[in-house]
């Protein structure tokens, strides 16, 4: 399958946002205050969004927020497309690392990426995450 990233503005993530990370929750729970400030970049095969991540750059250290994929379309690479380009971009924009909050049941493609857990575990709602970084070389 042909996939493309590209980037999106911060609304075309919400759906997706929406109805992999919390269903559950209004659509305005997906929304960050400072989506404007960030960088989305989509994961398309043709016309069709199946992956987002948001990027948010600040000096040296950058940050990857609200990262899905759709159900149908895990565990084919494109999480993988998505992390490994947020990466370079942070690289590009002089950032020395990268950050996220990392569901704990999604930790073992984070270790993949050479991410380490950077503090305890902690809750939102009744999700477990942990904080997890990376220097960028």
């Amino acid at each position: 399958m042909l996939i493309t990233i590209r980037a999106i503005q911060p609304a075309a993530t919400y759906p997706l946002r929406h109805s992999v990370l919390w269903p559950n929750k209004p659509l305005d729970y997906v929304k960050i205050d400072d989506d404007d400030l960030g960088m989305h970049f989509g994961a398309f095969h043709e016309e069709q969004l199946l992956g987002v991540i948001s990027l948010f750059v600040n000096g040296e250290a950058a940050r990857f927020r609200k990262f899905a994929v759709a159900p149908g379309s895990q565990r084919q690479g494109i999480g993988t497309r998505l992390l490994t380009h947020v990466m370079e971009e942070a690289r590009q924009r002089g950032a020395r690392t990268i950050a996220c909050d990392a569901r704990q049941e999604a930790t073992g493609l984070y270790y993949k990426f050479g991410m380490e857990p950077a503090g305890p575990e902690f809750y939102k709602g009744s999700i477990a995450y942990v904080r997890m970084q990376k220097v960028l070389t």
